[in-house]
């Protein structure tokens, strides 16, 4: 019996959308971007309200979105198989909108075979893009516990980050390398002494590795930096994030670029503009949250393009 596909219910998908297209008027035109084309709910919706004028640009690292993208046949469409830092790849003040959706898709972390998720047993991988770059496995084969403890600690916020550490290069060292999620699961639920009430011991460690390995963090600096150079003047920038990590980044871009810039070394000199307005932050209702847990930490937040380069 074939197996029925995984599913992803998008979050924020109307508010998301709103905020993108707001003042965009009833067919909007020019270039629009999805930088985390995951599995197309935003960029369908998108769709549905772009006009006759108006066209999408998609961005994404994972094969099997790109595989899901090509089901789209609107000719106002195309998907790229990068991750979203190629932004600036993009001719400056081309895009009336960007959108990114961060974090990881229902279908990524309910594939056992994609390694995402400890409640499932299956290949120590975690590479959003499949095709290319060092799975979690191969990156714990020869790092050293200062390396693992550093990205536990920085990319976790795991206060047992060391203990950690020292358990997986003892156990490479005995019986080696890991190679499954059980493993790494079950090895640091015996380092772990204390966690929260509801959360698994290794629910910081997975999330560190995912973020080191495909270096979230870092590609979110470079497309919020290139945002600035491809929005057009009022063009919106909307960011979904499901961590403290990613918001705090968001939150610091917005809050820099929405104040004027004065140049203490020239202090009668005119400022430098602002180039964002902060607009929104939007959480998930409480109704969506209880349709869809995985809502429950998402924070959206909206900014506009000024009219000042």
């Amino acid at each position: 019996m074939a197996s029925t596909p995984l599913q992803h219910t998008t979050v924020l998908l109307d508010e998301a959308v709103d905020a993108l297209l707001g003042g965009a008027g009833a067919a909007p035109a020019g270039t629009w971007v999805d930088g985390t084309f995951g599995r197309g709910g935003h960029s369908r919706r998108i769709l549905l309200r772009l006009g006759p004028q108006g066209n999408l640009v998609a961005f994404d690292k994972d094969p099997e979105a790109i595989a899901e993208a090509t089901r789209i046949t609107d000719a106002r469409f195309s998907i790229r198989h990068e991750g979203f830092r190629h932004l600036a790849d993009l001719p400056p003040a081309s895009a009336a909108g960007v959108l990114l959706d961060l974090g990881v898709s229902s279908p990524q972390i309910d594939s056992p075979e994609r390694g995402f998720s400890f409640r499932f047993d299956g290949p120590l991988d975690m590479r959003m893009d499949t095709t290319r770059g060092e799975s979690v496995a191969d990156w714990l084969a020869t790092a050293e516990v200062g390396q693992i403890a550093e990205v536990i600690r920085d990319y976790g916020e795991e206060r047992f980050a060391g203990a950690i550490a020292k358990a997986i290069v003892a156990r490479r060292e005995e019986r080696g390398p890991l190679a499954t999620t059980a493993e790494l699961a079950d090895l640091v639920a015996g380092a772990v002494k204390t966690r929260e009430p509801g959360q698994n011991p290794a629910t910081r460690t997975f999330q560190a590795l995912r973020i080191f390995i495909n270096a979230e963090l870092e590609e979110l600096q470079q497309a919020l930096e290139a945002s600035l150079s491809v929005l057009q003047p009022g063009g919106r920038l909307v960011v979904i994030s499901f961590h403290s990590l990613e918001d705090r980044i968001v939150k610091q871009f917005i809050t820099k670029h929405s104040k004027e810039v004065y140049d203490r070394r020239a202090p009668f000199a005119a400022p430098q503009a602002m180039k964002l307005v902060a607009l929104e932050r939007i959480k998930p209702s409480a109704a969506e949250v209880e349709a869809n847990p995985r809502a429950r930490s998402a924070i959206m937040r909206v900014a506009e393009r000024t009219a000042v380069a």
